[in-house]
């Protein structure tokens, strides 16, 4: 999207800043939605953020502009941009470089929770196939993903094959529930495969963003 095209979608002058003329800016990753981070966007950072398509934030402990990933690399690409229904906050869909966007080295900055590291949540594809790559690095003799794994291509293609052939005889007997219920299994049989590839969801994402241009 080109820097016009942003101005079109976000028009500064509609931008409601507060009493020290910030914006919360949210950061969402364009490919799973997960939440990347938050910070705070002045008029300036907002124009140039605008023109170079790059995010640029306000950093209020510098007291400057702060253009996401100078120094690390891990820039951030603008993929779309929004405003709320009060206009006075920001979400920034965002393209992460590097995959990196909290200073901490971790993907998202909501990575804390219960005490612990977590990961923070994403789409159901995205949380399911984090669920069964844990599986598969952790496995338990009682799970059935684990069993899966174990059993290698023959197991998990041949289950693949039967989960295909039932999506087509409901779709065959057009009903809605049963078809909802066998994609289901058909997702989850193929992200075990790719989780038995090592093939990462996202670059399955990259592929369906590239057939929706």
């Amino acid at each position: 999207m080109s820097a016009s095209s942003f101005s079109q979608a976000i028009p500064i002058e509609t931008i409601k800043f507060n009493d020290r003329g910030l914006v919360p800016a949210i950061a969402q990753d364009y490919l799973d939605g997960t939440v990347l981070m938050m910070a705070w966007m002045n008029r300036e950072s907002l124009q140039k953020t605008l023109e170079t398509g790059e995010v640029w934030y306000w950093s209020r402990s510098r007291q400057e502009l702060w253009h996401k990933g100078a120094t690390s690399g891990h820039i951030q690409k603008v993929r779309s941009l929004r405003y709320d229904c009060d206009s006075d906050a920001l979400l920034v869909t965002i393209e992460q470089i590097g995959d990196i966007a909290c200073h901490t080295g971790e993907r998202s900055c909501f990575h804390q929770g219960a005490g612990k590291k977590q990961t923070p949540p994403a789409d159901t594809l995205s949380g399911l196939y984090g669920t069964i790559c844990d599986r598969r690095d952790n496995p338990n003799e009682n799970s059935y993903t684990c069993k899966l794994l174990a059993g290698g291509d023959n197991k998990i293609l041949k289950k693949i094959g039967e989960e295909g052939a039932e999506v087509v005889m409901a779709c065959k007997d057009d009903d809605a529930d049963a078809i909802a219920s066998e994609v289901a299994d058909l997702f989850y049989h193929t992200l075990v495969a790719l989780a038995h590839h090592n093939v990462d969801i996202r670059d399955v994402y990259r592929k369906l963003d590239e057939r929706r241009r």
